[in-house]
């Protein structure tokens, strides 16, 4: 453990690459909440300040607007670093998952739960390169196993796909229940 000798040495800033570019950010978020403060969390009505629970809605988004306008200061008169933009460019790669789990949820209601479950772990799995027969094997029996656990063990309702409107009636029962 480092232990501070001033004060100064107490609140040195040590600044990582990306600091400003996610000061900004979060200084934009905070605006953006306390903008809409008025007409999302309103402190009219009766009683203390302190009861409305408003009011600690309020407290908390000044609060975040404070802290990120700290940030982005200390941030600016911190010593610059190298690899800012390679820091962001890491930040918005991983912004690709969430897509892809955004892309399945679209798919799900019109593929049905079954082949959605499959196309969305086999493609994934192909995205991070794990091409074999034996990686694509093993993702496509825990997909089955997935989809069958939550709609037949769990009974999760889980809408089911318009494909299955073509099918058989039996097969688009048995679709409709158990995949």
């Amino acid at each position: 453990m480092i232990k501070a000798r001033t004060l100064q040495d107490l609140f040195r800033r040590y600044r990582r690459p990306g600091d400003l570019v996610f000061g900004l950010a979060f200084l934009v978020f905070a605006v953006f909440i306390v903008y809409s403060l008025p007409t999302e969390a309103t402190l009219s009505g009766r009683g203390s300040l302190f009861a409305k629970p408003a009011f600690y809605v309020h407290v908390a988004a000044y609060a975040m607007l404070l802290f990120a306008v700290l940030h982005v200061f200390s941030s600016l008169v911190s010593e610059a670093l190298e690899g800012r933009w390679r820091e962001v460019w890491l930040w918005l790669r991983s912004i690709e998952y969430a897509v892809w789990f955004l892309a399945y949820v679209v798919i799900a209601p019109v593929l049905g739960y079954l082949l959605a479950t499959l196309v969305f772990t086999l493609s994934l799995t192909v995205r991070l390169g794990y091409r074999s027969r034996r990686a694509l094997a093993l993702t496509a029996f825990f997909s089955v196993c997935v989809v069958v656990v939550f709609k037949s063990f769990l009974q999760v309702k889980v809408p089911g796909g318009q494909l299955y409107e073509y099918l058989p009636s039996a097969l688009r029962t048995l679709m409709l229940t158990y995949f």
